[in-house]
Parts: C-alpha cells; sequence; structure tokens
C-alpha cells in the first residue's frame, strides 16, 4: 500500500495532476493520520490505548484541491474502516437515524446513531463541512464529541475557517463549545493556492449546448468526467420537512435534469437550498418554453435567480440558445432577464 505523498508524486509524473506547492504542504498531515491509523493498537490488562490521532479542518477557496487530497488519502487507508461522505448527506443520515429511534421510544434519540458510526468506521472523511442549519448546529456538538470520544478520526474541507461556521446563526452560543472542539481534535489548516483548477478547467470551455441531442450529452458526459472523474452518489437536501434530491453529485458537482428540478413542485426555498449546497450544476435537457409547460418555466426562472445570487457555475443542455427558449405566452417578457443571466453565466470569470 502507497502512501499519500508517493501517491501525490506518481499522479505528477503521469500527467494526473499538476505539482501545486500549496497541495504538497499538507501532505505530511494526511500521511501522519495515515501512519497512525494503520498501526496496530496494542492492548493489554495494564496498557491503555494510545489515544487517537487528531485530524484534519482543510479549508480555503473552491477549487483548490482540498477533496481530490482527501480522496487520494482515502485511496491510500487500505482495510482501515472508512468512509467517504459529503458533510450535509452525512447530517441527513443522523436527522433520520433520530427519527426512526424517536419512532421505536428511545429517548436519547442521537445515542444509537451514533453507535451505529463508531462500530462502522474508524476515519470519517466529510466533504465540504458547512452548517447553516440550526437543526444541524444544535446536535453537531453531542454528536463530534461521541465521536473524538470512541476515538473516530475525523478528517474535513471546508470552505470556511472553523470561526466562521453557523456564522450570524440562530442561538449561535450554544454552538461556540463545538468549534473550540474542533480545534482541540484537529489540526487546523488553511490551503492557500493562486491556482482554482475547477474554474481553470472550465476556462474558455463551452458551458451551454444547444439543441439537445446526441452531442450535446456527449459534451455534458465529458465535462462531467473531467470534473468529478465520473463517480457520484445522490444529494438528498432536506427542506421544511420535504427531500430534494440532486441524482448526482460530487466535490461540490451536482448534475441534475430540468424534470428533477422544474418539473417537480419545488419552490424559492428548495432553489435556495440547491444554490447553497453546490458550487457548480449541471443541468440537463432544459426544454423549449411556452404556456404549455408556463408552471415548469416559471420554476427554472426561480432557480436560476438562486444560482446567479450565489455565483453558481452553471453547466447545461437546451433546446435553444437563451433569448429563444422562452418567445410566446404569458411571462415572456419577465423571461428576458433570465436570458441575460443565462448569457452571463457562461462568460470564462463567473463562479464564486
Amino acid at each position: 500500500m502507497t502512501d499519500v505523498s508517493s501517491l501525490y508524486a506518481a499522479r505528477v509524473s503521469d500527467g494526473t495532476l499538476n505539482a501545486d506547492p500549496a497541495q504538497e504542504a499538507v501532505l505530511p498531515e494526511f500521511e501522519r493520520i495515515r501512519t497512525a491509523v494503520m498501526t496496530p493498537v496494542k492492548r493489554g490488562l495494564f496498557r491503555k490505548a494510545p489515544p487517537p490521532p487528531k485530524g484534519l479542518y482543510l479549508w480555503g477557496g473552491v477549487g483548490r484541491g482540498k477533496s481530490m487530497l482527501m480522496d487520494m488519502f482515502v485511496e491510500t487507508l487500505g482495510d482501515v474502516p472508512s468512509r467517504r461522505v459529503h458533510f450535509h448527506a452525512f447530517m441527513q443520515e443522523i436527522h433520520a437515524g433520530m427519527h426512526e429511534a424517536r419512532q421505536n421510544g428511545i429517548e436519547d434519540a442521537l445515542k444509537p446513531v451514533v453507535e451505529e458510526v463508531v462500530n462502522s468506521v474508524r476515519v470519517l472523511a466529510f466533504d465540504e463541512m458547512q452548517i447553516t442549519d440550526i437543526t444541524d448546529a444544535m446536535i453537531v456538538g453531542r454528536l463530534f464529541e461521541a465521536l473524538f470520544e470512541a476515538g473516530v478520526v475525523v478528517i474535513t474541507t471546508s470552505n470556511r475557517v472553523p470561526d466562521d461556521l453557523y456564522k450570524n446563526g440562530l442561538n449561535r452560543q450554544l454552538f461556540l463549545p463545538f468549534i473550540q472542539l474542533i480545534k482541540e481534535k484537529v489540526v487546523v489548516w488553511e490551503m492557500v493556492s493562486p491556482t482554482d483548477y475547477r474554474q481553470n478547467r472550465l476556462e474558455g470551455s463551452q458551458v451551454y449546448f444547444s439543441p439537445i441531442g446526441p452531442e450535446a450529452r456527449a459534451e455534458m458526459n465529458a465535462i462531467w468526467t473531467d470534473l468529478t472523474g465520473g463517480a457520484a452518489e445522490p444529494l438528498i437536501l432536506r427542506v421544511k420537512g420535504r427531500d430534494v434530491t440532486l441524482p448526482a453529485f460530487r466535490n461540490g458537482v451536482a448534475r441534475a435534469s430540468f424534470y428533477d428540478l422544474c418539473g417537480k413542485m419545488l419552490g424559492p426555498g428548495d432553489y435556495l437550498a440547491v444554490a447553497g449546497a453546490v458550487k457548480v450544476l449541471m443541468l440537463d435537457d432544459i426544454p423549449a418554453l411556452s404556456r404549455n409547460n408556463f408552471n415548469e418555466a416559471k420554476r427554472f426562472v426561480t432557480l436560476i435567480d438562486a444560482l446567479y445570487e450565489a455565483r453558481v457555475r452553471l453547466i447545461c443542455s437546451a433546446a435553444a440558445q437563451p433569448e429563444m427558449l422562452y418567445l410566446e405566452g404569458e411571462g415572456t417578457f419577465e423571461f428576458e432577464r433570465t436570458a441575460s443571466r443565462l448569457r452571463e453565466m457562461q462568460d470564462k470569470d463567473w463562479g464564486p
């Protein structure tokens, strides 16, 4: 089993990666953790198990390679029980488990959920830790305290320094002990790189494909593979008691069809949640819009507004160019702004 630095060097050598001093600087931290978790723990009647290694909180701007490095680290763990999961998806699982425990009459609903997690993993690798929901904010303290107490090593990426988590959130003072816990149990490392690799991959590239057909689909698939490696899992966002599903998600990049997001009865709050959860949205098969699909068109306008305000990168395939998408029926005047935004969002400098 190779170490993290050797794997990184091999991928630079074969051209998969470009050497980046900011990425190389953090590799020893990953290797420190890998060495510790792969060393067999010697236990005895009078010998106390050594404390687990400190984890890692890797933060910095988007597109710097944080998730890529974390994935590479997980790849080198061999038989060590580990799990790599998007933080938001993990918290949804925790809430679902707690709901089930309450249904079964368990008073402390978090306890059995945590036990199930700690019995299954030694290393938890979270992608994109961000906390904006009060229901998450109120349980992460106990949750992570239990994980650390059980010896689970936590690695996480984030766009925010720990002190900015749940910034300006409701009852934030109750959340502050969690920030202190993070600082005590993991190494906080800022990855400062001048290069935004995700943006660079798209720089100068076409991001709006029309008309819909095999050629547009092939172009979309090629971009998806380039940005994600092709791997993905659904991301389920819980919004006001219902699920909003992005069918494919990886490293901040989501992919969905027009029907997935605009053919269902979703509203502004749902689209704000989507815009807050992703850095890039790939949207397939936007149809021609008219009075025949007026409701879907209205939702599409609301979706684009949410993505625009959050400066989410949009890559899409559509039946026609933006100005030709909505030619007749109520709402054509209002759609002019949407068409203008779709044009602006194609600019190579668009994004966070």
